[in-house]
């Protein structure tokens, strides 16, 4: 395994260990009652993500192409199925770093709100204050959360069923592709141009049904219509259903290739 490889991994491990703590976001909105805040706040994070995003991409098209060029392109798939090990990993390590991350975050949007500057709250997180918070913040799961997971009653089943689709459907849609052009090398740009075949019905499903009901069920537990250990619940199922999803993508990863690879020939 090259080092451009491990350093690909890497990169998909931190983009998605953020992406499963932002489900946090809106634990830590309800806590605090300052949704838009958490979301300023979490920005941040975000940065990190797309800034490794940026980063990944280019290493991973250089172990493509020179492969490609070795005639060992169809090889590869070895190489995307770590990748998406690294993506089930980096979705249980967010999960279990949830509570830490949630009592931490919390006190970062109250900073926020005394300091109201993001470059302020940083150096507050780097000084021995900010230090001695984190160190207090750091939180085993808690048992009940995980208990929520033997029980399904009044879960909305069809929520977490396309959330788990969803996921994995999004997670292969630029690896399909990338894929795809390793199987048809002198179609490869067509083929990369091709992943929003795959990643349109994920986007689909999130913005028509997953996003939807998450934003509603935050709402109602602010308006005190819903209650805050069923909103926990569900969170807690949401986030299982991406560990369930990232699993699901190891096995519609050479589909979705070849189903991009054959749109390719005959478009």
């Amino acid at each position: 395994m090259t080092n451009e490889v491990l350093l690909v991994l890497f990169l998909t491990f931190i983009i998605y260990v953020i992406g499963t703590l932002a489900y946090s976001v809106r634990v830590v909105g309800v806590k605090t009652g300052r949704i838009a805040v958490s979301f300023a706040v979490f920005n941040v994070f975000v940065l990190i993500s797309r800034t490794a995003n940026s980063i990944q991409a280019p290493f991973l098209s250089k172990t493509v192409e020179l492969a490609i060029n070795d005639g060992t392109s169809k090889e590869l798939i070895y190489v995307f199925r770590w990748i998406l090990f690294s993506v089930t990993l980096a979705s249980i390590v967010g999960a279990l770093l949830m509570p830490t991350f949630i009592k931490l975050f919390s006190k970062a949007v109250e900073s926020f709100s005394v300091h109201r500057s993001i470059p302020r709250l940083l150096m507050h997180g780097f000084s021995k204050a900010g230090i001695k918070q984190f160190k207090s913040s750091v939180t085993k799961p808690n048992k009940e959360n995980l208990s929520y997971l033997k029980n399904f009653k009044k879960l909305p089943k069809k929520i977490l069923l396309l959330n788990t689709v969803a996921f994995s459907i999004s997670t292969v849609g630029i690896l399909s592709s990338i894929y795809a052009g390793c199987l048809m090398p002198e179609l490869r740009s067509t083929c990369n141009s091709l992943s929003s075949v795959i990643n349109g019905l994920a986007t689909i499903l999130m913005f028509v049904f997953i996003d939807p009901f998450i934003s509603m069920l935050t709402d109602d537990v602010l308006n005190g219509e819903c209650d805050i250990v069923y909103f926990n619940k569900c969170i807690t199922f949401i986030v299982a259903s991406l560990i369930l999803g990232s699993i699901l993508a190891q096995f519609i990863l050479v589909p979705a290739s070849n189903i991009i690879a054959f749109i390719a020939q005959v478009i």
